[in-house]
């Protein structure tokens, strides 16, 4: 058996996909599986033990998009796969798939490309109060694989030792000893409608630092908006004062390096994005923000048994959203979150014993209930 997979962007989505991997492997475990992705998402499939091949397509635009794309599709057809899954969903991801001449063809009944399918799966609505993960498990029942457990099949992502000296060496250049509580914190987003105000990121950091000056806290943002760990970096080390040296920021990470730092942290806290759920391929403790997004569609989908509490905002009328515009105008999903909530929340994360404990959500009022998987 030979099984072509085809996820291109965005990285969280790739995360998303490695349980499905390590279901494949269980059902099939003399398959040669091989998995098709873009340069920027990589570093979370490159080096797990059950993928067989990496088939890393560029991205790039104009007549560069067309000659890559035939080239792939020339490499893919020479693989005599049996199956190819679309796990995306785009037009770029099913025309490869179709281009595979894999006799079995999955993807999502897709107005325009399911004829590019010999299997055409019904795709779950984009606000569907279900795990994404679970959407594309949808793409497996064809093949008879039962459905996903998070603590059997959790996200998974390799360990990098030469990332890991990379951080070491970085966080030593900043005064960081093993007798540091370090706290990792990611305060950019892909969208607007993710990114929680500068203002109570930089209150958090503060309040963080003042309650244990053991503690350092680094900062991380992506390239949606690279300047913004800098800016609340200074906002923070402004009120700090003297304690400000506890603030940490440092050179763009790659991926690895990104999981590296946050394994070796006591805490990480984010919103829904790449990096969180990059987190969750750790048992780091994670404290996550959400805004539109729903608990149940983005919890990170792990063990429950490893700290997570997700803060929310609760029940809005116009919650969850398509994120294309904000109808009351004032992002007040993410703007109504103040940062006591998520300190507390930090705070219990930083307190739980070796970070093991039932995952749980607090809306606006701490109530705080389990996460349904």
């Amino acid at each position: 058996m030979r099984i072509l997979l085809v996820r291109l962007r965005p990285i969280g989505d790739v995360v998303f996909t490695t349980p499905l991997i390590a279901a494949l492997r269980r059902h099939y475990p003399r398959a040669h599986i091989s998995y098709v992705v873009e340069p920027d998402s990589a570093p979370i499939v490159e080096g797990n033990p059950d993928i067989n091949e990496l088939i890393i397509v560029p991205r790039r635009h104009g007549l560069s998009r067309l000659t890559d794309d035939v080239d792939a599709a020339r490499r893919l057809a020479r693989g005599r796969h049996d199956v190819a899954i679309d796990l995306h969903g785009g037009p770029r991801s099913a025309w490869l798939t179709w281009a595979s001449r894999a006799a079995k063809r999955i993807g999502y009944t897709i107005p325009g490309r399911s004829w590019m399918y010999t299997d055409a799966v019904p795709r779950a609505r984009q606000l569907t109060p279900r795990h994404s993960v679970m959407n594309q498990w949808d793409l497996l029942v064809p093949l008879g694989i039962p459905p996903l457990d998070p603590a059997r099949d959790p996200v998974q992502m390799p360990d990098d030792v030469d990332a890991a000296r990379r951080v070491e060496a970085q966080l030593a250049a900043t005064g960081v000893s093993a007798e540091h509580r370090l706290i990792v914190i990611h305060v950019s987003a892909s969208t607007r409608f993710k990114r929680w105000p500068e203002e109570s990121f930089a209150s958090l950091v503060v309040a963080l630092i003042r309650a244990d000056q053991s503690r350092r806290v680094f900062l991380t943002s992506g390239p949606s908006d690279g300047d913004a760990a800098r800016r609340i970096s200074e906002t923070a080390r402004e009120q700090l004062g003297v304690m400000g040296s506890a603030v940490l920021e440092g050179r763009p990470l790659q991926l690895t390096e990104l999981r590296a730092l946050i394994a070796r942290a006591a805490l990480f806290v984010g919103g829904d994005s790449g990096p969180l759920h990059i987190a969750a391929t750790t048992p780091v403790p994670i404290v996550e923000l959400l805004g539109p997004t729903l608990a149940e569609r983005s919890f990170p989908w792990r063990d429950a048994r490893w700290f997570t509490e997700i803060v929310e905002p609760g029940p809005l009328p116009c919650r969850p959203c398509h994120q294309r515009v904000c109808v009351p105008g004032d992002f007040r999903c993410l703007t109504g979150t103040g940062p006591e909530r998520v300190i507390g929340a930090a705070e219990r994360a930083l307190s739980s014993q070796h970070g093991f404990h039932q995952a749980v959500r607090s809306g606006p009022n701490e109530r705080r209930i389990p996460v349904v998987h």
